[in-house]
């Protein structure tokens, strides 16, 4: 299904070059956005770009040069930026004794440095576009707690924490920040973390009320619906798709 609901509306995306990301850059492609696919995966991207028109660059979340150089060569190409989706990230598994502090940093920068330095360097040129979306993935862990994924975790809940304090300071500006919540979706990401690619995630997957892991695909569907006017009256909210994982509790048989 293609149409017109992101026309005139440039979008820049993060991590974009493979899993979410991408799903999101062909998705809002289709519904007549100008994508900047954002990553440090150049050739990947580079790749994915020539496949549907859109354009690339280099960015490392971590850095607030890299950003600069990101938003100005979003606008150089495009000439505006209405929506941002904060979609890079690192997952990492491991008891809390067993946490390195360098392991836990590098998370949180990545996540959680990488959210807030996306939101702060778009503040300027979406006020200047008149308006805008930001979509902030976080995660079902931003929600509640796992074991083994202390730092995740961590960044994840400040993800949540952060779009909303954004929300109430930009709407005044017609910018809307809202945090997305994708719970086991099957990425690279995911399976690299868990083991490998040919890790099995039925037997989990098999525990949620849908009784399957979910796909780039139906995430990208959701952040579509933030990324345009459909969601007009919606800020500082907290989107979940995550095949049920926050309808249970630990007492579940």
């Amino acid at each position: 299904m293609t149409g017109g609901r992101l026309a005139g509306k440039v979008a820049l995306i993060t991590g974009a070059a493979r899993g979410q990301g991408a799903a999101a850059a062909r998705r809002f492609a289709a519904e007549g956005a100008r994508v900047m696919i954002a990553d440090i995966l150049d050739e990947d991207g580079k790749r994915l770009a020539g496949e549907f028109g859109a354009a690339y660059t280099h960015l490392d979340v971590t850095s607030e040069d890299d950003w600069a150089g990101a938003v100005q060569a979003t606008q150089a190409e495009f000439g505006a930026l209405n929506v941002l989706v904060n979609n890079a990230g690192v997952l990492h598994f491991s008891p809390l004794e067993q946490t390195s502090l360098a392991d836990y940093e590098r998370v949180v920068r990545v996540n959680q440095f990488g959210a807030f330095l996306g939101m702060r360097s778009v503040v300027e040129p979406m006020t200047t576009a008149g308006g805008g979306s930001i979509v902030n993935v976080s995660s079902v862990e931003g929600l509640a707690g796992m074991p083994f994924l202390v730092a995740y975790t961590a960044s994840k809940f400040a993800i949540r924490g952060m779009t909303k304090v954004a929300a109430l300071e930009l709407g005044e500006r017609g910018i809307r920040v809202n945090s997305l919540h994708p719970g086991m979706i099957d990425t690279d990401m995911v399976r690299d973390a868990a083991g490998g690619a040919e890790v099995d995630l039925s037997p989990v997957a098999r525990r949620l009320a849908l009784g399957r892991t979910g796909q780039p695909e139906e995430i990208a569907e959701l952040a579509l619906f933030l990324a345009s006017d459909e969601s007009s009256y919606c800020t500082g909210g907290e989107f979940v798709a995550d095949g049920g994982a926050t309808a249970t509790h630990a007492l579940k048989m």
